[in-house]
C-alpha cells in the first residue's frame, strides 16, 4: 500500500506545473546591445533612409527636396523600367527551376558513387565559393569569340555576351555553374536524411522500380528541402546584378539590363538618387510578394 501511495504521490507531483525561474532581464541587455546596435545601424536605418529618399528628387549624395509620389508615378510610366523588369523575369525563368533540377540530379549521382563521394561534393561546392569576379573572368575566357575553348571545339564564331539572343542564356548558364554547388549539398543532405527503412518496407510490399520509389517516398520526403531551395533561388536570382555588370553591362542594346543594373545606372551614372531608391523599393516589393506567393504555393503542394 505504501508503495502504491508513493507511486501515486510521485504521479501527483509530476502533474504539478513547475515554475520556471526567470533570471534578471536586465542582464540580457548588455548581451543584446551589440547586435541591436549593428542591426539598427546597418539594417533599419538604411531601409528607412531609402524609403525617405524615394519620395525626394535627391542626387547620389542624398541632397534633394520632397516631391511626394512623383518618383513612383514616373516609375509606372517608365518603359525602360518595365523592360528591365522583363529581362529580370526572363533571367529568373532561366535559372530558378533549372538550377534546382540540376542540383537534384547531381545529388542523386553523387549518392550513387561508392567512392570519392566527399571529393565530388567538394568539387561541386568549389565553384560556389569562388568570387564572382573570378567566375566571370573564367567564362569570358572560355566563351571568348576568337580563342575561347567552346568556339574552338565546336568551330563557332559566336560572341556569346555581345550578341542579343545568347547573351542572357549565357549569363544564366554562368550563374547556374557558379551556384549549383550549394543546391547539390542541400539535396545531398536531404536525401541522406531519408530513413532507409522506408525503402526496405516498400520493397517488402512489392514496390519495384526506381520511379515509383522516387514518386511515393523520395519526392514527398524531399519536398521541404526542394521548397527551401526554390525560395532561396528565387530571392537570389531576382537580385541579379554582379554577373550582368561584369559580363555584359546590360548589353547588347540593353538586352540584358536587369532591374538592379537599371537602378545602378539611374543612381550612380545619372545622379538620380531618389529615383534609384524608388526602383530599389519597387524591386523589394516584387521580391516580397513573389516570395510569399511561392511559399504559399509550395505549402499547398506539401499538404
Amino acid at each position: 500500500m505504501s508503495h502504491a501511495v508513493e507511486i501515486t504521490g510521485v504521479r501527483a507531483d509530476a502533474k504539478r506545473p513547475r515554475k520556471l525561474r526567470m533570471g534578471n532581464p536586465a542582464a540580457a541587455i548588455p548581451l543584446l546591445a551589440p547586435f541591436l546596435v549593428l542591426f539598427l545601424a546597418f539594417i533599419v536605418y538604411p531601409t528607412v533612409r531609402v524609403i525617405m529618399l524615394s519620395f525626394t528628387n535627391a542626387d547620389i549624395a542624398g541632397v534633394g527636396t520632397y516631391i511626394g509620389a512623383g518618383n513612383y508615378v514616373r516609375l509606372v510610366q517608365d518603359k525602360d523600367f518595365w523592360l528591365a523588369l522583363w529581362h529580370t523575369v526572363y533571367f529568373v525563368l532561366l535559372t530558378v527551376v533549372p538550377n534546382t533540377l540540376i542540383g537534384l540530379l547531381f545529388a542523386f549521382l553523387i549518392l550513387k558513387m561508392k567512392r570519392l563521394r566527399g571529393l565530388a561534393q567538394a568539387l561541386f561546392f568549389l565553384s560556389y565559393v569562388l568570387p564572382v569576379s573570378v567566375v566571370t573572368q573564367i567564362w569570358l575566357w572560355v566563351l571568348e569569340k576568337n580563342y575561347g575553348i567552346i568556339n574552338f571545339i565546336f568551330d563557332l564564331k559566336v560572341s556569346w555576351f555581345r550578341t542579343a539572343v545568347p547573351a542572357m542564356p549565357a549569363t544564366a548558364f554562368v550563374t547556374i555553374w557558379w551556384t549549383v554547388g550549394f543546391n547539390v549539398l542541400m539535396f545531398v543532405a536531404g536525401l541522406t536524411a531519408i530513413p532507409r527503412e522506408y525503402y526496405e518496407a516498400a520493397s517488402l510490399d512489392g514496390a519495384k522500380g526506381g520511379f515509383k520509389l522516387f514518386r511515393y517516398i523520395t519526392w514527398p520526403l524531399l519536398w521541404p528541402v526542394t521548397s527551401l531551395v526554390l525560395v532561396l533561388q528565387l530571392i537570389a536570382q531576382w537580385q541579379i546584378f554582379n554577373q550582368v555588370y561584369l559580363l555584359t553591362f546590360g548589353g547588347p542594346f540593353n538586352r540584358t539590363r536587369v532591374v538592379l543594373l537599371y537602378m545602378y545606372q539611374q543612381a550612380f551614372n545619372q545622379q538620380h538618387g531618389g529615383y534609384g531608391a524608388t526602383i530599389s523599393m519597387a524591386l523589394f516589393l516584387i521580391i516580397l510578394i513573389t516570395s510569399i506567393v511561392q511559399i504559399r504555393i509550395l505549402r499547398v503542394r506539401a499538404l
